[in-house]
């Protein structure tokens, strides 16, 4: 593979051991299962804070609605939630099983309309998949939508976790896209391994999955270049990429993870499907989802797709990163 190697990378570390403060990271617990990881819980009253914007607009129109029994309920209830930017497919779906529940009065709606979201969102795990050796996270979506900021945060937490996180940057059309990178790993204390501008993406992956093994590190979170869903060669590179990562793995399966800007709403289920295409996501990151009043889109993209949003991205703190909680979700935009 001495191929790969060409043009030279450029590495420089960070002393593993420190965290942002200087003060070392506390030590990996050997009898902890760290196959899988929750991140960290949210903060109390996470959720009514991220849906806030969301729960404005539906809160208000549920209660406005006429009563269950009145003619003309479930057509202003299929109003208000495509306003809601459900989608009309899945503001059809959700009436119906509504209406099955024959509710009598507002509030058994309003919980029967709880009760059936929870039912069409995806059933598959919501932990990152962190086996392997080392584990791998592999971030990709459109230009602007959160990767590298959310592998920042994500590296962040692992660290904070006690594991030994390396990042990759793999954004090698930009020499911004690898500054950027860099200065988000320096802000959470872990070391990075940047490519060279030009250099082959996926060849920068498989370098950097190569030295993590060498050197002890036991998860690699790879960022890569914004592409738009249009792009069809740039998409065909991210399945490189990924078939690449798996080989570097020994095929062992590794977090395929689409980032998705929140505040597009139902826009980002059409780029879901298209990197769906190109690359088997294995969950969602909702970035920016303490800014929209289109939180309701997340339902409409997990029921078609079948992927699990597994993180959200609630501010711009290093820390403001939540695992998602899809029942805790639904509650604060309905209630």
């Amino acid at each position: 593979m001495d191929a790969l190697r060409d043009p030279p990378r450029r590495e420089r570390f960070i002393p593993p051991c420190l965290g942002a403060t200087g003060r070392h990271s506390p030590a990996r617990d050997p009898s902890r299962d760290h196959s899988a990881s929750r991140l960290s819980e949210p903060k109390q009253g996470i959720w009514s804070r991220v849906g806030s914007r969301t729960r404005s607009a539906l809160t208000v129109g549920l209660r406005s609605l006429s009563p269950p029994l009145a003619g003309g309920y479930y057509e202003e209830l299929e109003e208000l939630l495509v306003a809601a930017d459900l989608g009309p497919a899945m503001a059809a779906t959700l009436v119906a099983g509504v209406r099955s529940r024959s509710p009598r009065k507002r509030e058994e709606a309003i919980d029967a309309l709880v009760a059936v979201a929870a039912g069409v969102m995806s059933k598959k795990p919501r932990e990152l998949n962190l086996a392997g050796n080392p584990a791998c996270i592999l971030f990709y979506g459109v230009n602007g939508a959160g990767k590298t900021t959310t592998a920042g945060k994500v590296a962040f937490r692992l660290r904070e976790q006690g594991r030994k996180p390396l990042i990759v940057a793999a954004d090698t059309y930009r020499a911004a896209g690898i500054e950027q990178m860099v200065a988000w790993a320096e802000r959470a204390a872990v070391p990075h391994f940047d490519g060279s501008s030009g250099a082959d993406p996926a060849s920068v992956v498989f370098d950097g999955l190569q030295m993590a093994r060498k050197r002890g590190h036991d998860v690699v979170i790879a960022d890569t270049a914004g592409r738009l869903q249009t792009q069809r060669n740039l998409l065909e590179e991210l399945g490189k990429i990924g078939r690449v990562a798996s080989k570097a793995l020994d095929d062992e399966h590794y977090e395929s993870l689409l980032v998705l800007d929140a505040v597009l709403g139902l826009t980002s289920l059409v780029q879901a499907r298209e990197f769906n295409k190109a690359i088997p996501i294995t969950g969602l990151v909702l970035a920016k989802l303490d800014s929209t009043a289109k939180g309701g889109a997340a339902i409409a993209i997990e029921a078609e797709l079948d992927v699990p949003v597994k993180l959200v991205g609630v501010g711009e703190a290093i820390e403001d990163l939540a695992p998602f909680d899809p029942a805790a979700f639904i509650r604060a935009i309905f209630h």
